[in-house]
């Protein structure tokens, strides 16, 4: 079962809830569909459903849209300045809307700069929205203002931010509400905010039902909300983690923690913030309101982060290098997970010693592919555990930098072939999604007793994966190495110890195709919920 797909409750667990606090987005252009959609968010259980009317391809018949209708309805005619497909005049625009009121929907959506001209009818209750697809507005405030004033019960702003700061701008908003107040980014910079809202005390969040047909850039599906983040769960309370980067999108971290999280009972959120490079320092600047409690750090601020924190641990003043932020009373502290992640993962596909201790990378020769961030990290970690380190990359220059840095060698990478190691570590997009049929290293040197690692996990078993395996070497799969360092960050946000075993399959799930079924305990919760399946991404780059 995927995470877009509604939980199926037990025999125990029949006692009504409340329902989460979502609007699901019902856009489409066939009469029966919006039926069937909306009989879809009722099982779901959501707050209610917005009919966008200006989907539809015909006029709406509102006798069929309203009978027996199974949740709350809000109707929505957007026009296409504010990023609806309403084709027909404004005046047509707005008899639609008086239409809609009068046959009964619970509530209705109506823009600012209208809605003086549309009056209040029956018991139909008025959102009063503000949407701007190219950016946050200068006067913001004076706009939030104009709409405490209006006729309306509930106050919608939507913008697209064009710089991280933005985001906060309209978040912070919600401090100054004295009505109920939606409060949103959009965009793939925004969409944390959809989430962050509700912590902040939006009364609910939109969503849409299907991934495919998401109507408005950034919105997380209901599944999303309700398997992945737990919507429901969100208060004032709420303690707030994340992960920084940049690309950020498909990032794995956020299912991980969140259901490693949910499943120890902890009241946390952890969300994926876009950030560009060079603006980690204004991101958490601005972001100071939220109190972000925690951050997994990937590309391109692992070395940013250095910089910003006020402590580091050992290991970050060795690397300068940090993928882990930890808030405390004087800013942030600084670790790194990567590099004991790397070592527990190598050494436990060592062969046993005689004595059955573990085996040691001391003296052990490797092979080192690549020379960016996520090979500085592993060539730091091999150095410091006593390992024979070369270095290669298709930029001589870098390997021989990194090298220097390590006081190890390095060989062009034209002769990679041609060096006698124990150990070989791909940390190159070699392999990776939509490459999967190339390998970085002939297969001819793999051999039995060798150990062969690779930090790219999606897919996990790559090319070079499987030709070791049958080759008779161990392997390390990238997903193993993501997993151990988010456990090591899970440790430090929590102070406990993470479920790893259900993070593992959670990731497990989230990148394969193959659909399986979801657990579901009589308190409604998933035990292993499956997720989509997300574009490849190496290690270092997904946080």
């Amino acid at each position: 079962m995927s995470a877009d797909q509604p939980s199926e409750p037990t025999p125990a667990a029949t006692a009504p809830r409340k329902p989460d606090p979502i609007c699901a987005v019902v856009a489409r252009t066939r009469h029966e569909m919006i039926h069937a959609e909306l009989l879809d968010a009722a099982r779901r259980n959501v707050l209610l459903a917005e009919v966008r009317l200006d989907y539809l391809a015909k006029a709406p018949d509102f006798a069929r849209l309203l009978a027996e209708k199974p949740l709350p309805l809000l109707a929505t005619v957007r026009r296409r300045t504010d990023g609806g497909r309403f084709k027909g005049t404004e005046d047509q625009r707005r008899a639609l809307l008086r239409q809609a009121i009068a046959s009964g929907f619970d509530w209705v959506d109506l823009e600012e700069d209208i809605i003086a001209s549309v009056p209040r009818y029956g018991k139909t209750k008025r959102i009063i929205s503000y949407h701007n697809f190219k950016e946050v507005p200068v006067d913001l405030h004076a706009l939030y203002k104009r709409m405490h004033e209006a006729d309306a019960d509930l106050i919608k702003i939507a913008c697209m931010p064009q710089q991280i700061e933005d985001v906060m701008r309209v978040l912070e908003l919600l401090r100054f509400a004295r009505k109920p107040t939606i409060a949103m980014c959009m965009g793939e910079m925004g969409a944390p905010s959809r989430l962050l809202q509700c912590v902040l005390g939006a009364p609910f969040t939109y969503a849409g039902l299907n991934p495919e047909r998401l109507p408005a850039p950034g919105m997380f599906t209901v599944g999303q909300l309700q398997n992945i983040y737990a919507v429901r769960r969100l208060n004032k309370e709420t303690r707030i983690f994340g992960v920084v980067g940049d690309p950020i999108g498909h990032s794995l971290s956020p299912i991980v923690h969140n259901i490693g999280m949910r499943k120890l009972g902890i009241n946390g959120l952890y969300l994926p913030f876009l950030v560009p490079e060079g603006k980690l320092g204004t991101f958490l600047a601005s972001h100071s309101l939220l109190k972000i409690q925690g951050l997994s750090v990937t590309l391109p601020h692992k070395e940013a982060a250095c910089h910003q924190a006020v402590e580091h641990d050992s290991l970050v003043e060795q690397t300068r290098s940090a993928n882990t932020l930890i808030r405390t009373d004087r800013g942030y502290r600084a670790t790194n997970t990567d590099q004991p992640a790397i070592l527990e993962s190598l050494v436990a596909s060592l062969p046993k010693a005689t004595d059955g201790t573990p085996g040691t990378l001391l003296q052990r020769v490797a092979l080192v592919l690549g020379a960016g961030g996520v090979a500085r990290s592993v060539v730091h970690a091999l150095v410091r555990a006593g390992a024979i380190v070369t270095v290669t990359n298709r930029t001589e220059e870098k390997a021989h930098k990194l090298a220097a840095e390590m006081s190890c060698r390095h060989v062009d990478w034209g002769l990679r072939q041609t060096i006698l190691t124990e150990i070989v570590v791909n940390c190159t997009a070699c392999g990776m999604y939509p490459e999967v049929d190339e390998s970085p290293i002939h297969p001819s040197v793999f051999r039995p007793g060798m150990v062969v690692m690779d930090t790219i996990y999606n897919p996990e078993n790559t090319m070079m994966i499987k030709e070791a395996r049958s080759r008779g070497a161990s392997v390390v799969t990238g997903l193993d190495m993501f997993i151990r360092q988010a456990a090591g960050q899970f440790r430090v946000f929590n102070g406990v110890e993470p479920p790893i075993d259900l993070m593992r399959q959670v990731a497990k799930n989230a990148l394969t195709p193959i659909t399986v079924r979801q657990t579901v305990s009589p308190e409604n919760e998933l035990t292993a919920p499956e997720v989509q399946a997300a574009p490849a991404q190496r290690h270092g780059d997904a946080g």
